[in-house]
């Protein structure tokens, strides 16, 4: 773990270092990626199959019906039954705020122009099942997908040796996947965009997964739409001395225990409570049974660093760009005024990053890598396109039409000018 101060003076070399330093994939992924999407592309059915028997390590029996769906969700505690239910309605709420409105109007020129949105005809949505199973991310990935009006949604998830979490299947089931495959990595998202003979193809792929899932993704785009190339999780923490230092412990562990290349920061101006939190984290990590993953992570990865005042580690954040930033500090709104960049951001003492995970509404499919810079988290936008449209009368045409052939003149498109001023009188 790094412990940094900002009052030294190698802080900015140290704290640039940090920045910069790589946690994903290395070029052996992208070259071992490359070969599998050729292959799958190439050869379809029998691809897929023989990579689902060399690294699932069980025979492809492809689909997992609903009435499997149905019998996992009948199963379920009344307990884990109502809290699913109460993350898939949050979650629903949210994310059908988030549906553009069409425009249609006529301008000052007496153009009519405007834009319609609509829905790709079939989404895939990528479920992790090797470290962990996520029934969290079956809903964060499709609800959004059934609010925006996708026709055909298809989830794929590795099943190794055969097995699979029956949470995930419970969840597909309140989420309405329409399809379910058994089969993971770069494999599976190769058969979701090139399509196989079992498998139809689909226009957009979401979801997060390893490195192989995401460097497949990446070299994908264009093939298919993809929502992001995500990497290891990442959650900074700005927190001042009143803050009970178990709390702040959880939270970076919280993100630790996910994978050892995960990051934790922690941001205080209290130096004996980063200490505080040092010592908690070492004892806390004894009692997960995630220990082995969250201590890798936290040795390789963790920070912790001092500022002279909160307000100061904002435009350190900012650099970082993190996929959580979490505020648990008592001027907690103001700092939020000023951040620019993070995947999402838990105001207050009483926000942990881990509600976010699950019951709180707003995505978990966040921007990794600093790639909130640039980048948002997973939306009802990413399974939807925008048309524009324009429609013109001839006083309409009179009024732009000569600008048109001008310009077009100028770049040297003779038949662009003229397919405009054939239209104009003289």
């Amino acid at each position: 773990m790094i412990r940094l101060d900002a009052s030294t003076p190698d802080f900015a070399e140290a704290f640039t270092a940090l920045v910069n330093a790589r946690r994903e994939a290395d070029e052996d992924v992208a070259r071992d990626v490359t070969a599998i999407i050729r292959r799958v592309r190439d050869e379809g059915d029998a691809a897929v199959r023989d990579y689902t028997r060399r690294f699932d390590r069980h025979d492809l029996d492809w689909r997992i019906d609903r009435a499997d769906c149905l019998a996992a969700w009948q199963s379920l505690t009344p307990e884990l039954r109502d809290a699913l239910e109460l993350a898939a309605e949050r979650i629903a709420a949210y994310h059908i705020k988030q549906i553009p409105q069409d425009r249609d109007e006529i301008d000052s020129a007496g153009i009519r122009l405007g834009a319609r949105w609509k829905p790709v005809d079939a989404a895939g949505v990528y479920v992790p099942g090797g470290r962990a199973a996520y029934p969290s991310s079956v809903l964060m990935n499709a609800l959004p997908a059934k609010a925006a009006g996708v026709g055909r949604l298809v989830m794929v998830t590795p099943t190794p040796d055969g097995n699979i979490n029956p949470l995930v299947l419970a969840a597909a089931h309140l989420a309405g996947v329409d399809e379910i495959w058994r089969i993971g990595g770069a494999q599976a998202v190769a058969a979701l965009a090139y399509g196989t003979q079992t498998i139809a193809p689909v226009d957009v792929i979401t979801g997060p997964g390893n490195a192989w899932v995401a460097e497949a993704k990446r070299q994908l785009y264009g093939v298919v739409g993809i929502d992001m190339v995500a990497g290891p999780s990442e959650i900074v923490v700005v927190a001042d001395g009143k803050n009970d230092p178990e709390w702040i412990a959880a939270d970076l562990l919280s993100q630790a225990e996910h994978d050892p290349t995960s990051q934790s920061i922690l941001f205080t101006d209290d130096a004996a409570f980063a200490g505080k939190v040092a010592e908690t984290v070492n004892r806390q990590i004894e009692t997960l049974t995630t220990a082995a993953t969250a201590r890798a992570s936290w040795d390789a990865n963790g920070a912790i660093i001092v500022v002279p005042t909160l307000a100061d580690s904002i435009p350190l954040c900012d650099r970082l760009a993190p996929e959580h930033l979490e505020l648990a500090c008592d001027d907690a709104e103001a700092l939020f005024d000023s951040v620019r960049h993070a995947g999402s951001v838990f105001i207050g003492r009483h926000t942990p990053e881990a509600i976010g995970d699950y019951v709180a509404g707003p995505n978990h499919v966040l921007p990794t890598g600093r790639r909130a810079r640039f980048a948002s988290g997973l939306s009802v936008l990413d399974y939807m396109k925008r048309t524009s449209f324009l429609a013109l009368d001839e006083a309409g045409l009179a009024a732009i039409g000569p600008a048109a052939v001008a310009l077009a003149g100028a770049e040297g498109l003779p038949a662009h000018a003229k397919s405009v001023a054939i239209r104009l009188k003289p």
